[in-house]
């Protein structure tokens, strides 16, 4: 009929005029995020005033940008640090894929828990580094913490032969139960996998989407703010994504990944849970209690 005509003719008006207003919002707020860098040249003809009110535009710009791309919970340290990663291109991409696989596919962990070892320990706070691959990719498994799992999921085959090392490493160390690591996260231990979401069944089924740059950045940034962290490579994935390290800052332990398939290589004996703890006391800080889980 011509009223359902002119019906869909202003509806989609309407979706083009608030989409307009969406981009144009999101344009202004790009402009202002680089508009420090545009009156470089003319800081000598702004008074105080004026280049304190830029730089507090510029701000709001950017937690504007960065709250469009990432409206699940993220530990204020970590936002605060590292946003700067949310504002740019390759994040605004890899947000839209994320979004778009959940569409179409089931993807782990949880929005809510994509960044949850975020909201455990402030970045300034972390004094020991385990990176990982990417997410268990099983349901009620993955939750935003490298090797660990959401009870009651038993622990992976890798989190068993972790529990069965620091059996023999750490004195009075027994099995949890469980495989949640939650509590190694508040103590400062950053459990960090290289790639923050899967699609169900398919591991490393969002590896080059760009997660390896954001945590790239994420690695650097300890690497050059803290001092005296101990990073633990394990396997040849993590000791190549470790090569940004400052080893002359930070302490880094490398042995075989502790998969079943390569534990016998050198992770078993490798005792890297007491060293780690010697490696902390030696630089001031506190020792993690593995044992408590």
């Amino acid at each position: 009929s011509i009223f359902f005509l002119y019906s869909k003719m202003f509806y989609a008006r309407g979706r083009k005029k608030k989409n307009y207003i969406g981009h144009l919002t999101l344009s202004c707020d790009t402009k202002l995020v680089h508009q420090k860098e545009q009156v470089s040249g003319e800081n000598m003809q702004l008074s105080e005033e004026q280049l304190h009110q830029i730089e507090k535009n510029r701000r709001a710009a950017l937690e504007r940008l960065a709250s469009r791309n990432v409206p699940v919970p993220v530990g204020e340290s970590w936002r605060r640090q590292i946003g700067t990663e949310f504002t740019k291109p390759y994040f605004t991409k890899l947000m839209s894929f994320v979004t778009m696989e959940r569409k179409c596919f089931t993807v782990y962990p949880s929005p809510e828990q994509v960044f949850y070892c975020t909201t455990l320990c402030a970045i300034e706070d972390v004094k020991v580094v385990i990176l990982g691959q990417d997410p268990y990719h099983h349901p009620g498994q993955a939750h935003g913490l490298a090797f660990s799992v959401l009870r009651p999921k038993p622990p992976p085959p890798s989190l068993e032969n972790i529990f069965t090392e620091l059996k023999e490493d750490i004195v009075g160390f027994r099995h949890p139960g469980h495989g949640d690591l939650t509590e190694w996260a508040k103590q400062g231990v950053l459990l960090l996998n290289s790639v923050l979401t899967v699609r169900a069944l398919q591991p490393t089924s969002h590896e080059g989407q760009g997660w390896e740059i954001f945590t790239d950045a994420v690695v650097l940034w300890l690497s050059r703010n803290l001092n005296g962290l101990v990073f633990l490579l394990w396997g040849s994935y993590a000791q190549r994504k470790g090569r940004v390290i400052d080893r002359k800052r930070h302490h880094v332990l490398e042995t075989s990944h502790p998969s079943p398939y390569s534990a016998q290589l050198g992770f078993f004996g490798c005792r890297h849970f007491s060293k780690t703890n010697i490696l902390l006391k030696a630089s001031g800080k506190k020792p993690v209690d593995w044992k408590a889980l």
